[in-house]
């Protein structure tokens, strides 16, 4: 089968001729005769298989036919609706590409960058439109877009839009269309919420499906190698080590990843640029072009970008980090083996992967073989396991917890250089000479506190008679004879007890703030504290 048998119109034939396109693919073959009767379609196809081409070369067939007499600026009579920018892109490329030699007009518009250039190309008139969700609605709630005229609705990547969580915003979308359209709606996996969406979408529509749902491209030769997290940088670069590999796209789960992979590429010579989200839309474009261009040898992308990547004669795909999201692993190897072209996809797992590679396998219904087994890549140096891992055992700086050291315990001034013998002759000298300083400290201080302990008692001994003298005179309705007995006694209690507790005492034992030893004897009375007060208070005046 060829285009011409498809119904198409000169002009659309002229441009595939210019294209190289010679045959329709299953998608084409099946779907365009439905758009072009007018019936809604929904369509569910793989990545890769020309879909862009199924619903583009009916549309402007549609529109071209059907000619409108309004003077003025353009209706908007089509409407693209597609989760990404770089996937809006390439579809306005298409439609551009398709229909040269037609008089309609295309308009591509998303976020990340300024809206006046857009809403100027509003103003002018466009007969096609193709937009990302959050743009498309925030032009519409501003007076820029008008869908009152609108003929054929085509919403493209419907999974992807779910995933994104732009199914909220497609629905808004959805409510402001009229009721009177053609609607076309394409999807690579029909998962039940897409299912139900459609359902909102379409009436009586008829089904195209070329390929099982989430089914990945026969001539896409896809292997796995189990690693740990720290081989994958040399596992990358030992595959980049193909000078036979032209190009090659990069996929990470994580913007701070792709700009890390880009980091360590470019510290070994090998020309890489990222393209993610926080990139401003300019450079992600200008890093898609330079990879198109071949002047980037490695482009790693986010998955947010997976969809909009279309490079011809791409042939390798490498996953650095598995997806999380088993149909997303559909759309990054369906960047390779695109149009009936052979690719080549290769992953890196980790342990924490592997279980995404089990949903991933159960999605496909396919068993992806190990790269060694297939003599993809050939083996680096460092060492890789087989087959599905074990639990990774603690990799860190130290020994894992409750392991015991095994082997004689590090020296205790072992020094770089010297031998054991020296080391061990010097910790003896110098512990001969640390006991004699003791003994000489020990002495000193010995000697001292007799010293004050003497001094102590003295003073101790001449402020209790004082103090209990004076307190005996200001105490009411007692003898003073009373309190001389008192206060001979306690003195003479005084003296006993800390003469006492001076000779228990050993000689280098600290005594405490109020004067008693550290340790006292049991019926050994503490001194009194009058005596401390009029210590102090004598010294104040």
């Amino acid at each position: 089968m060829n285009f011409e048998s498809l119904g198409l119109i000169e002009p659309l034939l002229k441009a595939l001729r210019t294209e190289g396109y010679e045959k329709p693919t299953p998608i084409q073959q099946q779907a365009i005769p439905i758009v072009l009767q007018g019936t809604d379609l929904l369509g569910c196809a793989q990545t890769g298989t020309g879909k862009t081409a199924a619903f583009a070369l009916p549309v402007i067939q549609l529109l071209h036919n059907h000619k409108i007499d309004q003077k003025g600026k353009r209706p908007i009579r089509s409407l693209i609706l597609t989760p990404t920018r770089e996937l809006a892109i390439q579809i306005e490329e298409s439609f551009k590409a398709y229909g040269r030699h037609t008089p309609l007009k295309y308009l591509v518009i998303f976020g990340g960058v300024g809206q006046f250039p857009q809403t100027q190309a509003l103003r002018a008139g466009t007969d096609v439109l193709i937009a990302t969700p959050g743009r498309l609605l925030d032009l519409m709630n501003q007076g820029f877009i008008d869908l009152r005229q609108l003929e054929i609705f085509i919403l493209d990547e419907a999974d992807r839009m779910l995933d994104m969580g732009f199914i909220h915003d497609v629905k808004r979308v959805i409510a402001k269309l009229p009721a009177q359209r053609q609607s076309l709606f394409f999807s690579a996996t029909m998962p039940p919420e897409i299912q139900r969406l459609s359902a909102t979408i379409l009436t009586n529509p008829k089904k195209v499906e070329v390929t099982p749902p989430a089914t990945t491209a026969e001539k896409i030769n896809q292997s796995i190698y189990y690693l740990d997290k720290a081989e994958k940088k040399s596992m990358l670069l030992h595959v980049l080590s193909d000078h036979t590999i032209e190009r090659a796209l990069v996929f990470t789960r994580t913007k701070h990843g792709a700009n890390k992979v880009v980091k360590d590429l470019q510290s070994k010579g090998i020309t890489a640029e990222a393209i993610h989200g926080n990139k401003s839309q300019s450079a992600r474009q200008q890093a898609l072009k330079n990879f198109k261009n071949k002047a980037t040898r490695v482009l790693v992308a986010t998955d947010i970008a997976a969809r909009g990547i279309d490079v011809d004669d791409l042939t390798h795909v490498i996953n650095y980090e598995i997806p999380n999201v088993p149909e997303t692993y559909v759309h990054r190897i369906g960047r390779t083996g695109r149009a009936g072209a052979s690719g080549i996809a290769i992953s890196f797992c980790e342990a924490e992967e592997v279980s995404y590679i089990k949903d991933i396998q159960k999605l496909t219904g396919l068993i992806i073989p190990h790269g060694e087994d297939r003599g993809q890549v050939p083996m680096p140096s460092f060492d890789i396991n087989k087959g599905l891992p074990a639990p990774p055992e603690h990799s860190g700086r130290g020994q894992r917890q409750g392991q015991r050291h095994k082997g004689p315990k590090p020296g205790g001034d072992r020094r770089q250089g010297q031998p054991k013998g020296q080391s061990s002759q010097g910790n003896d000298n110098r512990s001969g000479d640390n006991r004699k300083n003791d003994q000489r400290r020990n002495d000193n201080r010995n000697a001292d506190l007799r010293n004050n302990d003497n001094r102590r008692n003295d003073n101790r001994n001449s402020s209790g008679r004082s103090n209990d003298s004076r307190s005996g005179e200001n105490r009411g309705g007692e003898s003073r004879s009373g309190d001389n007995r008192r206060t001979n006694n306690r003195n003479g209690n005084n003296r006993n007890n800390d003469s006492r507790r001076k000779n228990d005492r050993p000689a280098n034992q600290p005594k405490t703030e109020q004067g008693n030893s550290a340790s006292q004897s049991p019926g050994e009375s503490a001194p009194a504290k009058k005596g401390w007060g009029s210590f102090f208070k004598r010294f104040r005046s």
